[in-house]
């Protein structure tokens, strides 16, 4: 009996969230969606079955490790285990030092980071066994150099990309390719635009990125607009 192909996207909203979930689905994948809020993934999971997907929605706390843990245990009894699974959770708060609580801090940590280490251990034993699988990370300008105000958002993306190199070097080795991708830039979408990511363009590199050769993995990239500084 063939493997069914099962892809996860964990942050799902209705920007880069859905256009992930689009992409994977086009290609012939049952899609698990996860959010901390079924409102958040009921149209995104309505879409997709309305363009002849199959998709399931699992809310959960991505920072929550039994939260967590429920969610993947009814994704893999309905869909299957993934083979490709996206950790695209991210929040901030904006604030300067005097300002920001150490729960926001601490927030900022465990949604940028604690998440991506717990999303892993769900998905990696399967992977494992099968001797393949894609783990994509998304991070931002933020994962290179932390901007004023933006602390808790900053050690939360560092975190996150020190762990797919982590991983990238525990894992590839074993046959699972992980990958950071670095979004440097606002995501928006509109005819033409030069000034913002598309969602859409984004989706595809990550198609791209499970679809690399073994013999070619790239285990980091950065995206950007045209008209985007570095």
């Amino acid at each position: 009996m063939d493997t069914p192909k099962v892809a996860v996207v964990v942050g799902v909203g209705s920007g880069l969230g859905a256009s992930l979930a689009r992409r994977f689905a086009r290609e012939g994948y049952a899609v698990g969606l996860v959010a901390r809020s079924e409102s958040s993934l009921h149209p995104v999971r309505e879409a997709l079955e309305k363009e002849g997907g199959r998709a399931g929605s699992y809310p959960a706390d991505a920072t929550d490790a039994a939260s967590l843990k429920s969610a993947f245990g009814r994704l893999r009894a309905e869909l299957g285990a993934p083979e490709v699974c996206i950790y695209n959770a991210g929040a901030y708060a904006v604030a300067g030092v005097l300002e920001l609580t150490p729960e926001q801090f601490e927030s900022g940590w465990r949604i940028g980071c604690m998440g991506g280490f717990l999303t892993a251990r769900e998905v990696v034993p399967a992977m494992l066994e099968r001797g393949k699988g894609t783990l994509l990370f998304t991070g931002a300008t933020a994962s290179l150099r932390g901007a004023a105000r933006f602390a808790a958002f900053a050690v939360g993306k560092f975190g996150l990309r020190a762990l797919a190199q982590s991983l990238a070097r525990e894992l590839g080795p074993r046959g699972i390719h992980v990958a950071h991708v670095i979004i440097d830039g606002m995501i928006g979408s509109g005819p033409g635009s030069t000034t913002r990511l598309s969602p859409d363009a984004i989706a595809e590199t990550y198609w791209q990125l499970h679809r690399q050769e073994p013999s070619a993995w790239t285990q980091e990239m950065d995206l950007r607009p045209a008209a985007e500084k570095f």
